[in-house]
């Protein structure tokens, strides 16, 4: 059985989140990390955690929310790591796809972050779009373990992360017919990654401009299974072992 370790399951995505639930059991995948990106959707993912003993969830501020979270959103994240489903900070990280006028802004609402997760010694999921050199001269300042989110970089960029402690997050885009995580994957130990699907994002090949679901996580993982010799059996223990070095889960 294999963990999405990256979705956002919420109710504005999915109609039917009992089926996207069943739908995913019946696809190997038996538990999901839900991740939080802003007020409305870490209220909802501690509601969801009441009704899906499958589920686990992290908190968090997305960057992309720099501009419109308040104070009080951060408090309550802090008010709400006692729950014992909550196992990560996340998503967070830095993203200066569409504007890098607000950099500075990013970073501290990162590191005010990040600070938070070292003081209650949990890890961190990291979303880093076009802002590598800064993500990286950041998380050295501080003594955490994690997951870089929807990794798509190169092998030396992958390096670098690994040496750090963090685990690259594994999702659809490698199926993606002109992405060069292929071959990057190629040369990364099975030890070094962990597979999510970024729901309701990233939908994997053949399914894409389709909404992406946990059951995609099979398809994930045969692709990968293909790419680096190995069987299903074998991919979901090493895995599942990945996941237990970095979750409480």
């Amino acid at each position: 059985m294999f963990t999405d370790t990256h979705c956002h399951i919420y109710k504005e995505y999915y109609k039917n989140l009992d089926e996207i639930i069943n739908n995913a059991k019946n696809n190997k995948v038996n538990r999901m990390i839900n991740n939080g990106c802003n007020s409305a959707s870490n209220k909802e993912v501690l509601e969801l955690l009441k009704k899906y003993d499958t589920m686990y969830g992290a908190l968090g501020i997305h960057p992309e929310s720099v501009e419109t979270y308040q104070e009080s959103d951060i408090t309550f994240i802090k008010n709400n790591l006692e729950n014992d489903r909550i196992i990560a900070i996340g998503e967070i990280g830095l993203d200066y796809h569409y504007t890098k006028e607000n950099k500075e802004e990013q970073k501290k609402l990162l590191e005010v972050q990040l600070s938070i997760a070292e003081k209650h010694n949990l890890p961190v999921i990291i979303h880093s779009r076009e802002a590598t050199e800064d993500t990286i001269n950041i998380l050295k300042k501080y003594n955490l373990k994690g997951v870089i989110h929807s990794f798509s970089g190169s092998y030396e960029t992958a390096q670098i992360y690994i040496k750090m402690g963090y685990l690259l997050g594994i999702n659809g885009v490698i199926t993606f017919k002109n992405s060069k995580l292929k071959e990057v994957i190629k040369k990364i130990p099975l030890k070094n990654i962990i597979l999510e699907t970024d729901s309701p994002y990233l939908t994997p090949e053949p399914y894409r401009g389709k909404r992406n679901e946990p059951a995609r996580i099979l398809d994930i993982a045969k692709f990968i299974c293909e790419l680096k010799g190995v069987s299903l059996e074998e991919l979901a223990r090493i895995t599942n072992e990945n996941i237990k070095r970095i979750f409480d889960i």
